[in-house]
């Protein structure tokens, strides 16, 4: 695995750090760092610039460094629960910082103050600084260390300002002020502007969480009321216009919320059952659609010429032709030829007409017998089907 070259010149450092630090309770000390009385711990406001002063001496009394002189600095940032964080270092003559970091003098002065410009809430936590000197006349190593605690304050930020409650006379309201963000913790302050200016207090107020009670309503509670957010480093504030009103103002402003809501609901209704009877009306289309009956064939007229399913057209008997005719009864001592049944002739509608005289009715009755004969006879009369000019039976 390739370590890149910076974490990995990083890691040395630190290790070096750790390994100096620890060497140094066991080595001559040569080397002092000093932390003027007072500043081990530091408050500054976010947004900022500070100084972390620092600078070292020798056992030696040149009060500036001389050219055997061969410093090593490093700044760390030791955070609560977090990593340990390279803040700078002063390495083979080049600094190497953070963003808005840097050195306030030269390294040559002996002044090693680190330099924090627009200082986040982030960037709190203890700063120990680590100079290290080799003497270039000797091997000898001289090492000192020191450490700042930084503490970064925030403003309390502007604050919302809000009513709780109806305002009428007789009753109670609440009015709330809270502040997204402060270091240290903000507390809060109500007050009422002229022309009756009142400062409140508790039990009304409650100062830490920003609110402030009102009962008993009165008209001549009416104004503006302002709220102050404030800690050890700044300020900020809100304000509310409060109206109490009477009974008849009251039931105005109660009325046109109700009929503000009753109209919301009833626009509710309605698009709900828009909605509703577009979809009942689509429904019903579908089932209309679904349920249609093909139209049904007309019915031909008894005794009428139909065509059959083959496309011609045949005779159709009709009820007249197929009822037996009428066949006068035979007198007395007159012979009356019976004929085949293959002679028979069927009657069949629309026959062409001749101008001869019109055929007489065959009597069916074989053998001269007569009809009334054979029913005594107990003969069944039997119908005979026509015939189409084709030969077939219809």
């Amino acid at each position: 695995m390739i370590i890149p070259a910076g974490l990995l010149e990083t890691s040395l450092l630190r290790v070096l750090f750790l390994g100096l630090s620890t060497f140094a309770s066991f080595a001559l000390a040569q080397l002092e760092l000093h932390v003027p009385t007072g500043l081990h711990k530091l408050e500054a406001v976010e947004g900022q610039e500070v100084v972390l002063p620092a600078w070292y001496t020798m056992t030696r009394e040149e009060s500036l460094s001389q050219p055997w002189e061969v410093p090593l600095l490093f700044w760390f940032l030791e955070q609560e629960g977090k990593e340990l964080k390279q803040v700078l270092s002063y390495f083979n003559g080049a600094v190497s910082s953070k963003p808005r970091a840097s050195l306030v003098h030269s390294i040559s002065t002996r002044n090693v103050s680190l330099r924090l410009e627009a200082i986040q809430e982030e960037d709190s936590g203890t700063y120990r600084c680590s100079v290290n000197v080799q003497d270039g006349e000797s091997t000898d190593m001289a090492h000192s260390s020191k450490s700042i605690e930084l503490k970064v304050l925030v403003p309390p930020a502007p604050p919302s300002c809000s009513l709780q409650g109806v305002p009428y006379v007789g009753t109670n309201v609440t009015l709330n002020c809270k502040s997204p963000r402060s270091k240290p913790i903000a507390q809060y302050q109500w007050e009422r502007l002229g022309p009756s200016p009142q400062v409140f207090f508790g039990p009304a107020l409650d100062a830490i969480r920003g609110s402030l009670k009102l009962t008993n309503l009165s008209t001549s509670m009416s104004g503006v009321y302002v709220c102050k957010a404030q800690n050890r480093v700044g300020f900020t504030q809100c304000n509310v216009t409060l109206e109490v009103m009477t009974g008849s103002k009251a039931a105005v402003v109660v009325g046109a919320v109700v009929g503000t809501l009753l109209g919301l609901v009833l626009l509710a209704g309605l698009f709900l059952l828009y909605q509703r009877r577009n979809k009942t009306l689509e429904e019903l289309a579908n089932d209309i659609k679904e349920d249609a009956i093909a139209p049904r064939t007309l019915p031909w007229t008894k005794g009428s010429d139909t065509i059959s399913k083959n496309g011609t057209l045949s005779s159709v008997t009709s009820a007249r032709a197929l009822r037996p005719p009428k066949v006068a009864p035979p007198r007395p001592g007159t012979f009356t030829p019976t004929p085949s049944v293959s002679s028979q002739a069927l009657s069949s509608p629309r026959l062409p007409r001749t101008d001869g005289p019109s055929p007489q009715p065959v009597s069916l009755s074989p053998g001269g017998v007569s009809s009334s004969a054979l029913s005594r006879m107990g003969a069944v009369p039997v119908m005979v089907p026509a015939q189409s000019q084709a030969g077939s039976l219809v």
